[in-house]
C-alpha cells in the first residue's frame, strides 16, 4: 500500500473512531457484500434526518447572511478535510 493511501485510510479510521485494522476490515466487508449494501445501513435514517436539518439551517442562514454561510461552509470543509472525509476532487 502506498503512503498516500495509507495516510488517507488512517485519517478516515480516526474520523470513524476505529483502529485502522477495524476500519479496513469494515471496508473489505462492505466490498464483499454480495447484495452491495452499505455496512452501516442502520445509520442511514439518522443521516437522512441530519442532512434535512442541516439543509434547513443552511437555507435560513444563507437568506440572512450569505457571508456567514460561506464562512460556515469553509469551516465545515476544514473539519471534513482534517478527518479525511473530503474527496480531494471535491475540495476545489
Amino acid at each position: 500500500m502506498d503512503d498516500t493511501l495509507y495516510l488517507s485510510l488512517q485519517r478516515r479510521a480516526q474520523g470513524a473512531n476505529l483502529s485502522l485494522s477495524d476500519f479496513v476490515r469494515s471496508v473489505l466487508a462492505q466490498a464483499a457484500d454480495p447484495r452491495g449494501r452499505y455496512i452501516y445501513s442502520s445509520q442511514d435514517e439518522l443521516l437522512g434526518i441530519v442532512i434535512q436539518i442541516l439543509t434547513l439551517v443552511a437555507t435560513s442562514i444563507g437568506e440572512r447572511s450569505p457571508q456567514l454561510l460561506e464562512r460556515g461552509m469553509q469551516d465545515a470543509k476544514a473539519v471534513l478535510r482534517e478527518r479525511g472525509l473530503l474527496d480531494p476532487e471535491q475540495d476545489r
